[in-house]
C-alpha cells in the first residue's frame, strides 16, 4: 500500500516512520510512504503557500493551488492498472477516525493525506478534491502531520504481512463478532513476570487463574 503525505514540514516524519514496526513494513515492500513538499508546487519565487483569508479575520489560509498541483502531479504517477485510493484532508470538522475507518483505509492501495496548517485551508479543497474530511479527536493542533502520522500507523498494523495475524485477533476494538463483543470493547488485561512486585509497600500479584494453567477458565476471565 502506497502512503502520500502533503505537507510543509516534510521532515517532521523522518524519525517516526524510520523505526519500529513501520520501517520494517516498508524494508518489506508492504508500504511506502512518500512525502511532498508542498512548497514544491508553489508559483512564485518565495514559495507560499497561505495568504489572508477573504472577508478578514485573524491568521493565514493553505491555498488551493498549490495542493491541487501537488495532488495532480500524485494522480499521474499511478499505474496504467486501476488501483483503489482516497484523498483525505484533516480537519477539526472531519469524521471522527477509529478502527472501522482505518480498516476502510487498509482496503486502499493508496491513501493521500492533505495536512492542513496555520488557520485551515481553502475550503474549495474540502469540497472539489478531498473525497472525505478526517478528524484525529475533538482538540487543536497545529497541523496535520500527527494527524498523517497515527493514521499510517493504524492503517499499517492491519495490511497483511506487517503483524502476525494472532497478534491482532483480540486487539482492543478488534473484537470478532462471532465472539459476541462489541467493536470498542477493550483487550483484557496483560501481566508478566515477575509474579509478585511490592508498590508502595503493598505486595501486588498476578491474578491466580493465569497461573492456573486452566485455559478454559483463563478464557472465561479474559471475556468476563
Amino acid at each position: 500500500m502506497k502512503f502520500d503525505i502533503i505537507t510543509i514540514f516534510p521532515k517532521i516524519f523522518d524519525s517516526y516512520f524510520n523505526e519500529s514496526i513501520i520501517k520494517r513494513a516498508q524494508n518489506k515492500k508492504l508500504v511506502k510512504i512518500n512525502i511532498h513538499n508542498l512548497r514544491d508546487y508553489t508559483i512564485d519565487k518565495h514559495k507560499t503557500i497561505d495568504d489572508k483569508p477573504y472577508g478578514g479575520g485573524p491568521g493565514m489560509v493553505m491555498m488551493v493551488e498549490p495542493i491541487y498541483k501537488t495532488i495532480k502531479k500524485i494522480k499521474n504517477q499511478k499505474s496504467k492498472i486501476k488501483i483503489k485510493e482516497k484523498i483525505i484532508l484533516f480537519s477539526p470538522k472531519g469524521k471522527k477516525f477509529d478502527q472501522k475507518m482505518a480498516k476502510r483505509f487498509a482496503k486502499l492501495d493508496r491513501l493521500i493525506m492533505i495536512c492542513g496548517r496555520y488557520e485551515g485551508v481553502d475550503e474549495r479543497v474540502a469540497e472539489y478534491i478531498a473525497d472525505e474530511e478526517v478528524s484525529v479527536g475533538d482538540y487543536v493542533l497545529t497541523g496535520g502531520e500527527i494527524p498523517a502520522m497515527i493514521v499510517i500507523d493504524a492503517v499499517t498494523r492491519l495490511i497483511p504481512g506487517v503483524i502476525a495475524k494472532e497478534s491482532l485477533k483480540e486487539e482492543s476494538f478488534s473484537f470478532s463478532k462471532e465472539k459476541l463483543l462489541r467493536e470498542e470493547q477493550y483487550e483484557y488485561p496483560q501481566y508478566t513476570r515477575p509474579e509478585s512486585f511490592v508498590i508502595n509497600g503493598k505486595k501486588r500479584v498476578v491474578p491466580k487463574v493465569l497461573l492456573s494453567g486452566n485455559h478454559k477458565k483463563i478464557e472465561e476471565w479474559r471475556k468476563k
